[in-house]
């Protein structure tokens, strides 16, 4: 079996899917556009497994800047060599599931979205190419559109990480899904009963991210907020920050969960296909006031494992902050976590298991 993963520069939410995939398939060939894992990464989930990169692992400052080279990407895929595998998983939000396969392989793909760039968040990413390169931009991305539609024909089975990126293949693929939710590492994450008076948020340091109206809220109501996380908006956001919002970047695991499980609740403001955190949060027993909308819709219950708001603005975000405070007594932290535990990572195991099984090897 070979596994191809979009990219590996960083350990998030879809490398923690690749992790339970290499537990599951521990002999599968692992390929991927280029790897620039820092070496705690490394060991954490790829151990000695070795990774085929494309001709973009060695082109001048990829390193740093692989992304500027996005335009290759389709043909990076491409020029993979799994002509000897019967069966080939793709672990895809961009380019990897559109790998070139013959009509005797099965190409199965877990979909954790389809191109975000080139579709729903189009408008948000082009806002930061400079005007001159814009029209360019506009014409890669129609060529983007093209080779999505095209290449997701050559897949054979379509799993979606969430019934939201389920309805995103169908719009724009026009094929069905088979949903299973991500792993959650509900062993390290553990329910804690005794909370303390901050809130926290957790996620990389981008726009669509919405950290930003976080921050704001929090500059206003004056509530303890501690943030996780770094990225591109940390000086941006930093900026906007009042005393009582702390940042503390990337920290170690143990420290993470120990923040998550003390805190009085989590706070999520982006439009997630799935969206791992604020599960690991409710793991913790930690109730989560997250964006109806998206992943986070179908992970927290709305009045019994958190509280749903319906629009990005500081004003809902405010109002439910204020409506999560006066039925904070109402949550149960033990049921908050038993309904974290049912997105664990024995679960996703089993799940994807079975739908191999079935479809591969029927």
């Amino acid at each position: 079996m070979a596994i191809v993963h979009d990219w590996l520069v960083t350990n998030a939410g879809a490398e923690k899917v690749l992790s339970a995939l290499i537990e599951l398939f521990p002999n599968a060939d692992l390929f991927s556009i280029v790897e620039f894992l820092d070496e705690p990464s490394k060991k954490e989930f790829l151990q000695d497994i070795h990774v085929t990169t494309s001709f973009i692992q060695h082109l001048p400052f990829s390193k740093k800047h692989f992304r500027k080279y996005l335009p290759l990407f389709p043909q990076a895929v491409a020029s993979f060599d799994l002509r000897k595998y019967d069966l080939i998983l793709s672990s895809s939000w961009a380019f990897a599931k559109g790998i070139k396969k013959d009509e005797n392989q099965i190409h199965i793909c877990y979909c954790h979205t389809p191109i975000r760039y080139v579709w729903d968040l189009k408008e948000e990413y082009f806002r930061n190419i400079p005007s001159p390169f814009y029209p360019l931009a506009q014409i890669a991305a129609k060529y983007l559109q093209q080779w999505d539609i095209q290449t997701s024909k050559s897949v054979d089975h379509f799993i979606a990480n969430s019934h939201f990126v389920k309805k995103r293949i169908q719009n724009i693929y026009n094929r069905d899904a088979t949903v299973i939710y991500p792993p959650v590492d509900t062993t390290s994450f553990t329910l804690c009963k005794e909370k303390e008076d901050y809130y926290v948020t957790m996620s990389r340091l981008v726009p669509y991210k919405r950290v930003d109206l976080i921050i704001q809220a929090f500059a206003k109501n004056g509530e303890r907020l501690i943030v996780i996380g770094d990225g591109e908006e940390r000086k941006r956001l930093e900026a906007m920050a009042t005393k009582n919002i702390e940042f503390r970047g990337w920290i170690q695991k143990a420290k993470v969960i120990a923040t998550l499980q003390k805190a009085k609740g989590f706070v999520y403001a982006a439009i997630e296909d799935f969206g791992i955190a604020p599960v690991e949060a409710q793991a913790c027993g930690t109730p989560v006031i997250a964006l109806g909308m998206g992943g986070t819709a179908e992970s927290v219950i709305d009045g019994i494992t958190g509280v749903h708001f319906h629009k990005q603005s500081i004003e809902a975000l405010q109002e439910a902050v204020e409506h999560f405070e006066s039925i904070y007594d109402t949550f149960d932290f033990a049921t908050i976590a038993k309904h974290a535990k049912s997105f664990s990572k024995e679960r996703f195991l089993h799940e994807m298991q079975t739908f191999i099984k079935e479809k591969a090897y029927h």
